[in-house]
């Protein structure tokens, strides 16, 4: 294809031309228009000569920025209504950059990107005063009258910085010796710094990061080392080993307050212990795993694990043996295998009910297969959950409403339920004929939330507390002995309650370490709600 030449002026020449359409006969209007369209091209090709301005920046220069309407002319899709189209008054008014900018910073919230400057309270806040102005200064711009005042309103400048996961500090302190006596004077590290070889924030972080966030010791100690600070597994281990030590009265704290409380949830997941495998040779022994238990204490949620051989169903039995007999009955929630009840069921001033979730799953499995029935069932779950995401209520006026709302969802439920069995249309021993049976003989504990005041729908709760436990053992596999795995379930146990309490574990991990004699003596003090206030209260 042969190139089209495009023909070169210079700027000198077009200045030439300027001067000559000034001088010549031509109307004064058209002068100007001229001269204004001559000054225009000079202005492109100084643009493009410094290289600075792409295509769509010259395109909003030469034509302006589009509006966006959508359909009825209102702001917002792109598109334009019909009686918009042609009404140059429904157009937008150009407005200078000043404008714009306030526009924009009004438009939203600073911070860094979605994210308000609110949401990073772990931050550090630097206050940056003006040195050379204050308010009530008189303006030093050129023709300032006026006097400078405070916006209250500060620019933010959000910066992140990173740390290895943990860093070390070499003090090398001075040693003087006398000549005659051979006394030693040495000298003492920084103010503030103490004299031990592990700080607790490094304690603290070994657990976050290992129980908080599943990573495992080896890729720990790689990390460490590939840092220059190289900490051997071992070393990572002793140090989580001592932070238990501190935790372990808390945590026994923690056990007696949720024997009390008002709802539970439990669960158990897989977790494999090493030397429990290895026991008495190849006897077959029961599976260990973790179960997971969340109460609702009053105001405040806890979260206990504990891992073994024991099941859900041994382990919340033994938790409620240290239920104090006078305080109202407590509402359990879980699934309707039968090791979760095997030993609640006998113990007093309980009510148990069964999970709606696990009771849809079935048929949300089945939807490929039984599209129609399948559907039905999922149509008045997510209808009853509907009513569930109702406005802050209490505990009565959510019964209420269920009564009022569900109840009826409920009912046409069970008679379609029925009438599939009880009619022959659905064979009993398919996979829905199972599903379907499986509501009609857990009916009673499926809907106990339609008959007591604060009884929850799902096991939920539970099921994301033991996420926490999964992602342990996707990443470390296992736990290798008894004790580790009590570690882990004290350290666990105390790190996501202060998640379910909205508290840094990591800042709560660090006072109880810091106060490691108060905590022992005292653990009803340092308990991830009112840390903070026996730290303030020993500052005083």
């Amino acid at each position: 294809m042969e190139e089209i030449e495009i023909p070169s002026t210079s700027r000198s020449e077009v200045e030439g031309l300027i001067r000559q359409i000034r001088q010549s006969n031509i109307d004064p209007a058209a002068k100007d228009k001229i001269e204004r369209l001559l000054r225009t091209i000079l202005m492109w090709v100084n643009l493009l000569e410094k290289k600075n301005s792409s295509i769509t920046k010259l395109k909003k220069l030469i034509f302006g920025k589009k509006s966006e309407r959508n359909k009825d002319g209102k702001p917002g899709s792109g598109k334009k209504s019909d009686d918009a189209k042609d009404d140059p008054a429904t157009e937008p008014e150009p407005m200078d950059n000043t404008e714009k900018n306030e526009r924009t910073t009004q438009a939203r919230t600073a911070g860094h990107g979605h994210r308000a400057i609110s949401e990073y309270h772990g931050a550090a806040v630097v206050e940056c005063g003006n040195n050379e102005l204050e308010a009530g200064d008189d303006c030093p711009g050129v023709g300032g009258q006026g006097h400078l005042y405070d916006l209250k309103a500060p620019k933010n400048l959000l910066q992140f910085k990173s740390e290895p996961l943990i860093n070390a500090t070499v003090y090398k302190c001075e040693v003087l010796r006398c000549s005659t006596c051979q006394q030693r004077y040495e000298a003492s590290p920084p103010p503030g710094i103490r004299n031990e070889t592990y700080d607790a924030t490094c304690d603290a972080t070994i657990a976050v990061m290992k129980y908080g966030m599943g990573m495992p010791w080896k890729r720990m100690e790689e990390m460490q080392k590939m840092r220059g600070v190289p900490l051997s597994t071992t070393t990572l281990w002793e140090r989580s080993d001592e932070t238990a030590r501190i935790g372990t009265e808390i945590f026994r704290h923690l056990v007696r307050l949720a024997a009390n409380g008002q709802t539970c949830y439990f669960d158990e997941t897989r977790m494999r212990i090493l030397s429990c495998d290895k026991e008495d040779g190849n006897k077959k022994r029961g599976a260990t795993q973790t179960t997971g238990i969340v109460v609702r204490w009053g105001e405040r949620k806890i979260a206990l694990y504990h891992s073994g051989r024991a099941h859900a169903g041994n382990n919340l039995a033994k938790l409620l043996g240290y239920r104090d007999p006078v305080v109202p009955e407590m509402l359990t929630m879980c699934d309707a295998l039968s090791v979760n009840l095997s030993q609640v069921k006998n113990v007093k001033n309980v009510r148990s009910g069964y999970c709606l979730v696990h009771a849809r799953r079935e048929f949300y499995e089945l939807r490929e297969k039984y599209t129609a029935e399948s559907e039905i069932v999922l149509n008045a779950v997510s209808r009853i959950y509907q009513n569930e995401e109702a406005r802050s209520m209490t505990a009565a006026e959510r019964l209420a409403l269920h009564q009022v709302k569900s109840g009826p969802i409920m009912s046409e439920l069970r008679e379609w339920i029925e009438g599939q069995l009880g009619e022959g249309k659905v064979e009993p021993n398919s996979d829905l004929g199972k599903a379907l049976r499986y509501w009609v003989r857990h009916w009673e504990k499926l809907t106990l939330w339609l008959r007591v005041e604060g009884a929850p729908l799902d096991n939920n709760e539970a099921e994301r507390a033991l996420r926490k436990i999964v992602l342990i053992r996707k990443n470390s596999l296992f736990y290798e002995t008894p004790k580790g795995s009590g570690v882990g379930d004290i350290l666990t146990s105390l790190i996501q309650t202060c998640r379910l309490n909205g508290v840094d574990a990591w800042d709560y991990l660090v006072t109880i370490i810091r106060n490691e004699a108060e905590a022992l003596r005292s653990p009803e003090r340092y308990q991830p709600w009112n840390y903070g206030e026996t730290r303030m209260a020993r500052a005083a």
